[in-house]
């Protein structure tokens, strides 16, 4: 394997319902879906991508999480030695997080760093907040895709804080185009962009999208086993896809 490698290489690939698996010695790379929690909750009763794995694979363990509502890329070790190698280069900042994300508002400025300090927002439970006295947190952007009133942008998490790419795009005015935490926005709708859209005689409009847009897209690494660099990419799930698709069409600039 090396560089070019990608999460739906064939001869390594299975799929257990939605969720897309790649082993590689020791390494699982899952592309997660929507929707779906990292690891189980407290009471252990809602289904989790480690407990998806679990039935395949008797040890895994979890090297980093996504949100519930947040898509793409994720790692884990089916053994320790594995495991604490790339625990280390994430607590060192050497493995490589980019996350493609949908937000609000055309993007005048096309690249840019975000420099701003994160930390619990204790007023919301589960919730966090730009603060002075937070954890350093530095995201680099570019922009992929400008539209008239919506931005594709790739996102290179520095840190790796909760929520991190969510607020720093909020609070550079950018927030994601749907997030029920941080923007006013819960789902996206045609109508919204598409005029004169009429629903049909029998039909009420559903949302294209109701969760986060934001999908963590690749990860780049160096594999304790093989001992190289790899980068895997997670493509867009689909109801990105279609946004970006409706974008193109009805709101390019």
């Amino acid at each position: 394997m090396n560089g070019k490698d990608n999460i739906m290489e064939e001869n390594k690939f299975w799929s257990y319902r939605d969720l897309n698996v790649v082993e590689d010695a020791g390494v699982l790379i899952v592309n997660k879906p929507s929707g779906l929690l990292s690891i189980p909750d407290r009471n252990n009763e809602k289904q989790s991508v480690l407990s998806i794995l679990r039935k395949k694979h008797e040890n895994v363990f979890t090297i980093h999480r996504l949100d519930f509502d947040t898509s793409g890329i994720m790692l884990f070790a089916t053994n320790e030695e594995v495991h604490r190698a790339l625990n280390i280069q994430f607590e060192h900042r050497k493995i490589e997080k980019i996350y493609h994300a949908i937000v609000q508002g055309h993007m005048m400025k096309t690249e840019g760093s975000i420099d701003l300090k994160i930390d619990e927002d204790k007023a919301n439970k589960g919730k966090m907040k730009i603060t002075r006295d937070g954890k350093p947190a530095l995201s680099l952007y570019k922009v992929i895709e400008n539209f008239k009133h919506y931005a594709y942008v790739a996102i290179d998490l520095k840190t790796g804080r909760t929520h991190q790419a969510r607020l720093h795009m909020k609070a550079i005015g950018h927030p994601m185009a749907v997030d029920k935490d941080y923007s006013e926005n819960e789902e996206f709708m045609l109508s919204s962009i598409k005029h004169k859209y009429k629903e049909g005689k029998w039909t009420i409009e559903r949302p294209l999208v109701s969760r986060c847009t934001l999908h963590a897209y690749s990860l780049k690494f160096f594999h304790p086993i093989h001992q190289q660099e790899q980068t895997h990419i997670a493509p867009l799930l689909k109801d990105m896809q279609v946004m970006l698709k409706y974008l193109r069409e009805f709101d390019a600039k």
